[in-house]
């Protein structure tokens, strides 16, 4: 059975159908993973497949033989021309995976800050999916702000991620980010630009700072979506954004290792 493209809204899975038409069921979302279609090319996606396989097997979903078909069928169906963001789903009881197809929004070169650290609302905060909704609700108090994004803190104010991205700055010319053993999802975009650094000589390492201590240095939220974006401003503080002087030639390197999604 050829799975045909799907170019709008949510599809459910069964290995006998594939994927068909499927209405909103309510149910709650236990594993989720997105990223950038760009004219059938994109970035990462077999490391996206690993984290999303490797949450579904957390939470005693189906069988890896059913995700690898699932998989399949998904890839398929992925337009290959057009901007999309498709995000795969494990949801409810049921362990029902689904494909909500969506076209890419406006995709940004810059972003403004919420000054003020938030507290980290997740419950689960190494997996995606579960925690969407309270994510949403953190960027909407940034909005009111004039911010299109907030970051995420630890009780003590050391800096986590963003609601919808890792953060990594840069103190002269090291390349820094918040350690692995924090409570941080493993982001995959993120993964892609330490290789980059190690692979270039460029010194990369994990170090402790509150919002405050990013004060004039060089910012970057990155994420499957929009790549790097630089933080050009932060809002509601005294806190100054520090001129992307690197990120124009590490934001080319991520468009050049975008590839052809696998062939039908």
């Amino acid at each position: 059975m050829t799975q045909p493209v799907i170019t709008e809204g949510l599809s459910a899975w069964s290995p006998d159908r594939g994927l068909t038409p499927a209405g909103a069921s309510g149910e709650r979302l236990l594993v989720a993973d997105s990223w950038l279609v760009r004219d059938g090319r994109v970035r990462g996606l077999d490391r996206h497949q690993e984290r999303f396989l490797g949450s579904c097997n957390e939470v005693g979903g189906p069988p890896l033989h059913q995700l690898l078909k699932f998989w399949r069928d998904m890839t398929d169906a992925l337009p290959r021309t057009g901007e999309w963001f498709p995000r795969v789903e494990l949801a409810g009881d049921s362990m029902e995976l689904r494909l909500l197809m969506r076209q890419a929004p406006p995709l940004g070169t810059s972003v403004r800050v919420w000054a003020t650290g938030q507290a980290d609302p997740r419950i689960v905060p190494r997996r995606k999916g579960p925690d969407l909704d309270t994510l949403a609700e953190v960027r909407g108090r940034a909005s009111q702000e004039g911010a299109e994004e907030a970051v995420l803190i630890t009780p003590s104010g050391v800096v986590l991620e963003a609601a919808t991205a890792s953060v990594l700055w840069w103190e002269d010319d090291t390349l820094c980010l918040p350690s692995p053993m924090l409570p941080v999802l493993p982001g995959v975009t993120l993964a892609l630009l330490q290789e980059r650094a190690l692979h270039t000589g460029i010194r990369v390492a994990h170090r402790e700072r509150t919002v405050t201590e990013l004060d004039g240095h060089e910012v970057w939220l990155v994420n499957a979506l929009h790549g790097i974006r630089p933080v050009t401003a932060w809002m509601g503080g005294l806190l100054r954004a520090a001129p992307a002087k690197r990120a124009p030639e590490w934001r080319t390197w991520l468009e050049e290792i975008m590839k052809p999604l696998p062939d039908k």
